[in-house]
């Protein structure tokens, strides 16, 4: 994030959360990627699928350290299941604290709609 005169970076500590809001059917996450600012594969959370039981939740972090996302970073969560389900609520929390100043926010996913090829 910039701040000041937009010249200097507060970087972020940022917390993708994903949770499963179906009280009696599992989720399965399939992939969990993480693009830069050029829309460039940036890192692969999960080797592979990942079950979310029954109100359960996946977290998934990028440090504060790490600014390989840029300023623009995006997720994008493929997910399933075998039935009909809740919608998963995905969003980040993003938060950083530096001289004695905090910053935090949240941002909440949207699902990506692709036309039948």
């Amino acid at each position: 994030m910039y701040h000041g005169a937009g010249l200097s970076r507060f970087p972020l500590t940022t917390t993708l959360s994903v949770r499963n809001t179906d009280p009696e059917r599992a989720i399965t996450l399939r992939s969990v990627r993480y693009y830069d600012t050029d829309g460039e594969l940036t890192r692969r959370f999960l080797e592979e699928p990942r079950r979310l039981g029954p109100l359960g939740t996946a977290d998934f972090v990028v440090q504060e350290h790490d600014v390989s996302g840029g300023t623009g970073a995006n997720f994008i969560v493929d997910w399933s299941a075998d039935r009909p389900v809740s919608q998963p609520v995905i969003e980040s929390v993003m938060i950083g604290t530096r001289s004695g100043q905090g910053i935090s926010f949240t941002s909440r996913g949207q699902p990506i709609e692709r036309e039948p090829e």
